[in-house]
Formats: structure tokens, sequence, C-alpha cells
């Protein structure tokens, strides 16, 4: 009897650990032995479309602001460029090249990799670790890596590979550590002071200036935050007639006789990630993409257009992540250096306490336009990428409620982009000018600096 007992209970514990292993393994769909491994079409840049795509969703899910929404795209994107790139043996590490970036962790030479795999778990494990809704970055991994796995990569394969992007990943991380954005996190706040033509926070939300300590993050090529310095914004001076003024009243009017295709034009390239809406004592946002988000979903675009490979298309979001990087650090440099009034303030102050910006004014300082220096730094990358005549329809803000719009060249769309500032009545005309000519020397300059093949 005692036999009859132990020889039952053995079978109910190897019952137990079989139904186990059964649940544990229903979310994966069972290997066919005789299945082929289709390693070219693991090579698909679809895989880091996605993975881009759906970082820009987590972005604008936790509404982070423009600058610190670039950060979040580069290091990822570093990250799965120096994966991938050991498939393409024609392209150069961007250790060396990027500031401080030390030499990588090296694949093992007499082990097979799928580094297309590597490459879209580099990207996603750090991105996980610069966003806060980390569930759903987690949510997509699991679906990205079930699309690989149905390509029959052998176990061996895959798990070295993702190991492989683990040891970038780390590597990248341990870097990124280094730019100063967590001790700039302790930094003080911008301190207000009552001089005349200083920014102050403007309406509905009065909220503090955003990111006053951008210009000491570590840039990835460009020397130093001042590099490019801008020409400084017109003094301020209300008297009539003065050049300071006639600026002002070109705002005012414009956005007063505002033109549909100014309205149209302004809108689409408002890219606000967080819009206030003050309804009574009722108060709703609206969240939007960021500017460095659209000019991602451009790249998109033109690398679907240009049928790009996926060592390209990693390639082409990397060089416009620096871009824009180096164009938010360049840019936020000189706001808080000159510390501008925005043009709502002067004018309700002034003399018309009614008037409204078509779009909400942002909670940082005027000079320079953010849109201007970015926008032109990435159409500079894109351009030298793909060419000046490179014609598109840009459909990235379809899903926040904007028909597409098309543009003959990059720069043609950065030109709007820029422009649309003023139509917005955002920004005076010298801070969309001088920021155009600080973010053509940031593209141009990253183009030289970093040497990819």
């Amino acid at each position: 009897m005692a036999k009859l007992k132990y020889i039952f209970i053995c079978f109910m514990v190897l019952g137990i650990f079989a139904c186990k292993d059964k649940i544990e393994g229903t979310s994966e769909k069972a290997k066919d032995p005789n299945a082929v491994y289709e390693k070219e079409k693991t090579a698909n840049p679809v895989f880091i479309d996605q993975s881009v795509k759906k970082l820009t969703d987590v972005i604008v899910h936790d509404i982070f602001s423009p600058p610190v929404a670039s950060r979040n795209y580069v290091y990822p994107l570093v990250a799965a460029y120096e994966t991938l790139r050991h498939d393409y043996p024609d392209y150069k590490t961007l250790s060396g090249q990027l500031r401080e970036l030390s030499d990588l962790p090296l694949p093992a030479a007499d082990q097979e990799y799928n580094f297309s795999l590597a490459a879209v778990h580099a990207f996603l494990k750090t991105a996980q670790n610069f966003i806060f809704s980390e569930n759903k970055m987690e949510d997509f991994r699991t679906e990205i890596y079930q699309e690989f796995k149905d390509l029959n990569i052998p176990d061996e394969i895959y798990n070295r590979s993702i190991a492989y992007g683990n040891q970038v990943s780390d590597h990248i991380l341990n870097w990124s550590d280094g730019d100063l954005y967590k001790q700039t996190r302790t930094y003080p706040r911008y301190s207000v002071d009552d001089q005349p033509g200083r920014w102050s926070p403007t309406p509905p939300d009065y909220m503090d200036g955003i990111e006053p300590h951008w210009n000491k993050i570590r840039p990835m090529v460009l020397e130093s935050a001042t590099q490019f310095k801008p020409l400084p914004p017109t003094p301020f001076n209300m008297k009539k007639g003065s050049k300071f003024y006639k600026e002002l009243m070109e705002v005012y009017t414009v956005v007063k006789n505002a033109e549909e295709d100014h309205v149209e034009i302004a809108k689409f390239w408002d890219c606000n990630p967080y819009v206030s809406h003050h309804v009574g004592h009722v108060m709703y946002a609206t969240k939007k993409i960021t500017p460095g988000g659209h000019w991602m979903g451009i790249a998109r675009t033109a690398a679907r257009k240009a049928d790009l490979d996926i060592m390209k298309t990693t390639e082409t979001y990397t060089l416009v992540a620096i871009a824009l990087f180096d164009g938010f650090i360049s840019c936020w440099d000189e706001k808080y250096r000159s510390s501008l009034i925005r043009p709502e303030t002067v004018i309700n102050a002034s003399f018309d306490e009614s008037w409204l910006p078509l779009l909400q004014t942002p909670p940082f300082p005027e000079h320079t336009s953010g849109h201007s220096v970015i926008s032109t730094a990435a159409a500079v990358v894109l351009t030298d990428l793909l060419g000046d005549s490179f014609s598109f329809i840009d459909s990235t803000e379809v899903e926040f409620g904007l028909p597409p719009r098309e543009f003959t060249s990059f720069l043609q769309a950065s030109e709007e982009a820029a422009i649309s500032r003023l139509y917005g009545g955002i920004h005076y005309r010298p801070a969309i000018e001088y920021g155009v000519a600080q973010g053509k020397d940031v593209g141009e300059y990253v183009i030289e600096q970093v040497e990819t093949e």
C-alpha cells in the first residue's frame, strides 16, 4: 500500500509539472521540426520601423518634452546601428565618432547570430530604460519577438542574438549615464526675473521653463552647446517704430488676419506634446507627437519610398536622431541665454489682452525657434542621404486628425515647419530665420563628423 501511495504521488507531481509546462507554453506556437530558417526575411526594415514607431507612441503617451524625447530616440538607435552593422561590413562603428562612446562589445567570430533580431532587441531594451510605460514596450517586445520566432530562427542562434543585443544595450546605457541628464534633474528651476523683455510663464498653465539646463547635456558630435551660437534676438523695445515693435506687430497681424493655408500649416506642424484645454473648472489635455517624433515619421516615410534595406533604414533613423539631439542642445543653449519674452505676453500686457496665438505658447523662452533649428538639421541630414529633390507625402499627423501634406524636398518641409511658428503666433521672425541658420550649421556638422560608410 505504501508503495502504491508513493507511485501515485510521483504521478501527481509529474502531472503538475507537465501541466505547468503546458500552461506556460501556450503563448508560443509549437516549432515545426521541419521548418526552414528564413534568415533573409528577418532582415526586414519593417522590424526597425515598427520599433521606432512604438517608441514614438510611448513617448506621446508618457508626455516627454521635445528635448527629452530627442534623447529617448538617439541612444536606442545608436544601439541598433552598432548591433546591426556586423551584418554589413562596409558600415563603420560610431565609437570614436560620438563623444565619449568607447569601443563596443564584439560578437564571437566563430558563432552565428541573427543581427536583425539582436538590433531590434538592443533598441527595445535600451528604449525601455528611457520611458515610463515599460509595460507597453514589454507587450510590444513579446509580439515582435514572436514574429522573429515565426521565421524559424534556431534556438541557439535566437538566444545568442538576444544575449549580444543585451551586451550592446548595456554598453550604450552605461554611456548614456555620462551625459549629465540624471544630474540635471536635481538642478534648480529657471528663475524668472522682472526685467523688461525677459521671458515669463505663459497661459493657460503658466508652467515653469522646461529644461533650463539642457545646454549642459553632452552632445553627440558638437564640441559644445555654444558651437553654433546664433545671432541674438532684436533688443526689446516697445517704442512704436522700433525694430522689435515691428516684429511684434507682424506676429499680431498675421494671427489677427490669419489666412486659411497659414492656419493649416500652423496646425500641421504644432507638435506640442501637451496642449491643455480649460472649460470652466474642467481641464483636460491633448497629447501630440513631438517635433522630433514628426521628423522620425518623415524619415520612415522616406526610407520606405526609397525602398531602403534594414541597415540603410537604421542608418537614416540614427543620423536624423543625432541631428535632432544636438539641434535641441544648441537651440536650448540660446533660449535660456537670451530668455526672450513671448509675443503673447507682450501683446496681452501692452495693447490687446484678449489676443490669443493660434497655437498654445510652449513653456520656454522664445529665441531661437526649436522647430526651425531641429527641422532644418534633420532636413539637411536627410537631403545628404536621399537627395535634394526627394518628394514625399507626409502623413505623420493623420493619426492626430490632420490631413497629409505633400513636399518636393526635405528642405521645403523644414522651411514650412519653421515659418509655421510665425503663423501660429508664438515666434518673431528673427527666431525663425536665425534658427534655420543654426539648424543648417548643426546638420552640416553631423554630416561632416559622422562617417558611417
